[in-house]
């Protein structure tokens, strides 16, 4: 027996003398020998990346010894070992600036989770009943390998599909690989918050389909339409950082800010002024606006260049957007507008942002593309202070790095509406076996898409998930991925930077656990199948190293992998100087755009309000729900916590009776949920609002349980264009529930879990 697998059995004593996730109190922790020599309190730095959101921020992880539960060879015991401590920001990372969000900071819980997988899986009841039992990687390995060798067998290799959160990376460019080799269906994406309107807008209008960067630092003025950018929106922490300079960091100049949107946002309340806008005509407004510039000559139509162009009577200067018909479909004053106008040019460089609920409408694109032409008149279209894009590095596995723009993300994708109507409308599922890496649709889709019933007739799933979560509980078997401090992790950021970023960083510790790295167990896969996939690496690792040897070396000369390893990732100026600004798009526009009006679901007089899901400052869409130093954090502008409420404006909580803590019914065509109001000033009249993250039936002790999904409530509207989901395009109706008190708790105010406790009647 070598020195890695040997064991000294010494008794653990005290109260960690007993593992919980084993049930056998009377068992005694095994001390495992240490795999490397480690020096007492001595603390080293290391790069990672976070991974809760799609921003891909650079991070420094503190990394110190510490005594912590493991798992080897099948046994838990005790080990010293180089660990996580802490999480900061990567001070040289050019998004992350070395800040973090309040979400990176408790993405170290997932590594620590009391309820994290710690070894693979195998279904032994019912598909959602939660019943595995353990089984052995070898077990796990050769079951999948055997359900891919019946595919190919009978020439059903297109019965394998992925589906997957949209990223742009490394470890997804291995996935399409993966798929492509095998000859399985188009990789399968799916976000709730997606932002495909804002992408096909941006190119019709500037020829390039990813999210913007905004030049905050240099702007005198930013319009904001709904897109809570300092909080949940696209790259907060660049944002963050961006944002900081614009309003205090330049001597003798402070930009100005405007956020129009239906409720106030983190960002909101960091505005200036806060304008409220009637759902869905956010691009009647922007068009509005670019109407009054253009009347009182401030800029000409011609400035609106390309973009401008996609919009119907733009030469002309809008005439249907006059001030008067504006303000009565916005409810915007019309010296408001005039107003606003005349502030973007005169406290330029101005540049406009659109994004989170103006997206979710059916009219989306419309508002999208209303919101560049305003861009593009105002003149700052790739010049400081205004809107670019950052390069595209187009990193895929074992490819050339790219000096134009790699793949749109949603290039050779499918959308997992389409799967689960292929799936439900055929004798024969198209779809045999499916693998799920990262996403949770059963929990995040609408009802109707019917993702449950779709993923039970699917013969057999496989997850890679590291915790059981409503869709991981239908798994055949789960086999739990490395977390992100354990393994190989990349990002090819979409937006944040005025240069290329294509972030990489090492295991920033050992696995605690029999886990093992989801990108090397496919290629595992690969090799095991009868018919090999011929993947060019064995390791992951390798594959990373592929595809950055391509990058230009630094000025010095230094080894491109070497250095990205060290620093956390490569970024500067791309080869052949590729611009950073809008690409020169001489296309004829393929259409042009008229006023459009949003549709809703559910007829006006029986639910007279507007529905508003809304992304968690904590929790996102839901998939962070876990971690319990974010559901003990208050949320930014109700202070609520560790619960699901209902945002209420107070006229209306008056003239229906409801006060702060009472339970309310909240009613839309597709069902009901009762969750506690909130009441908020913040929020027009006619709107309903509902943080998305709580209501998970299972997500570990921390979210299972816990308030009610607002996502059940919605219809499966959508953006004709693109087909994405319109999650703002749903009424409701909202009553008192009896007189029965909800489960509130609000940090900076009463204490409503018991809200009686004490009282006399």
């Amino acid at each position: 027996m070598d020195r890695r697998s040997f064991i000294k059995l010494t008794a653990v004593t005290g109260t960690s003398a007993t593992l919980a996730s084993c049930g056998n109190p009377e068992h005694q922790l095994i001390r495992f020998v240490p795999d490397d020599e480690l020096v007492p309190g001595i603390a080293e730095w290391k790069p990672s990346i976070c991974p809760l959101c799609r921003a891909g921020c650079g991070l420094s992880v503190r990394v110190m010894e510490a005594d912590v539960e493991v798992i080897r060879n099948g046994t838990p015991g005790m080990m010293r070992m180089g660990v996580a401590k802490k999480l900061e920001g990567n001070a040289a990372h050019p998004i992350s600036h070395g800040g973090t969000c309040a979400r990176g900071q408790a993405a170290i819980q997932v590594t620590f989770h009391p309820d994290r997988l710690r070894q693979p899986l195998k279904r032994t009841g019912s598909r959602g009943d939660g019943h595995f039992r353990e089984v052995t990687w070898d077990e796990a390995l050769t079951e999948l390998a055997g359900q891919l060798d019946k595919l190919q067998e009978v020439n059903q290799a297109k019965a394998l599909a992925v589906l997957t959160r949209p990223e742009q990376s490394v470890r997804q460019s291995l996935v399409r690989q993966f798929l492509a080799r095998f000859g399985g269906q188009p990789l399968v994406t799916f976000e709730v918050f997606g932002d495909e309107v804002l992408r096909r807008a941006n190119d019709m209008s500037f020829g390039r389909e990813q999210l913007p960067t905004f030049d905050l630092a240099r702007s005198g003025f930013v319009l904001s339409f709904g897109a809570d950018f300092l909080g949940t929106w696209n790259s907060p922490v660049s944002h963050g950082f961006s944002y900081g300079a614009m309003r205090q960091g330049r001597p003798g100049g402070r930009g100005k800010f405007v956020q129009v949107e239906s409720r106030m946002t983190q960002t909101g309340a960091n505005a200036d002024e806060w304008v409220p806008v009637t759902p869905g005509t956010d691009g009647v407004l922007a068009l509005g606006l670019a109407h009054s510039i253009m009347k009182q000559g401030l800029r000409p139509a011609s400035a609106g260049g390309r973009a401008g162009g996609l919009i119907a009577g733009w030469s002309a200067g809008l005439p249907d957007y006059a001030p008067d018909a504006v303000t009565t479909q916005t409810g915007v004053p019309v010296r408001r507008i005039e107003r606003v106008a005349r502030a973007l040019v005169e406290h330029g460089p101005a540049v406009a942002i659109i994004g989170g609920s103006p997206l979710a409408h059916t009219n989306g694109l419309f508002s999208a593309v209303a919101v560049n032409a305003l861009n593009a008149l105002l003149g700052t279209v790739g010049e400081p202070g205004g809107l670019f894009f950052t390069p595209q590095i187009g990193l895929g596995a074992g490819q050339p790095a790219a000096t134009r723009s790699g793949d749109p993300p949603a290039a050779s994708s499918s959308t997992l509406e389409k799967l689960a109507a292929d799936v439900l409308t055929a004798a024969l599922p198209p779809v045999q076996v499916l693998l799920i890496d990262g996403a949770n649709p059963v929990f995040g889709a609408p009802p109707a898409w019917r993702i449950a019933e779709a993923l039970e007739k699917i013969p057999f799933l496989a997850s890679f998930g590291s915790f059981v979560d409503e869709t991981s509980a239908l798994a055949d078997l789960i086999l739990p991925d490395h977390s992100f401090l354990e393994s190989w992790v990349d990002s090819m950021p979409e937006s944040g930077a005025l240069v290329g970023v294509a972030s990489v960083a090492p295991p920033a510790m050992r696995p605690l656990h029999q886990t093992r790295a989801m990108p090397d167990v496919l290629l595992d896969l690969g090799r095991r199948i009868k018919r090999p996939l011929d993947l060019p690496w064995q390791t992951f690792e390798e594959a990373l190293h592929a595809a950055f040897g391509s990058l230009p070396a630094d000025e010095g000369g230094n080894d491109v992998w070497m250095t990205a390893q060290k620093q956390g990732g490569w970024w500067g100026e791309l080869p052949k100087g590729r611009p950073v600004a809008p690409a020169a798009d001489d296309r004829r526009p393929s259409r042009t755009f008229t006023m459009e009006a949003a549709q809703f679901d559910g007829d006006q007089r029986e639910y007279p309000f507007h529905f508003l899901p809304y992304a968690s400052a904590a929790f996102l869409d839901g998939s962070l729900a876990h971690l319990p130093w974010l559901q003990e954090m208050p949320d930014p502008v109700t202070s609520a916590m560790w619960s699901a409420w209902v945002e209420i404006n107070p006229k209306t909580a008056e003239r229906l009776g409801i006060r702060v803590g009472d339970l309310v019914q909240v009613t839309s065509r597709q069902g009901s949920i009762h969750a506690p109001a909130v009441i908020s000033p913040g929020i027009a009249p006619d709107i309903v609002a509902m943080p998305v993250g709580q209501g998970h039936r299972k997500f570990t002790r921390y979210a299972s349980d816990r308030g009610e999904n607002p996502i059940t409530l919605l219809a499966a509207m959508k953006e004709p264009d693109t087909g994405a989901l319109a999650w703002a395009a749903t009424r409701v109706r909202i009553a008192r529930a009896a007189d029965a008190d909800g489960r509130l708790i609000l940090f900076a105010g009463e204490m409503r879990e018991h809200p009686h406790e004490g009282e006399t009647r």
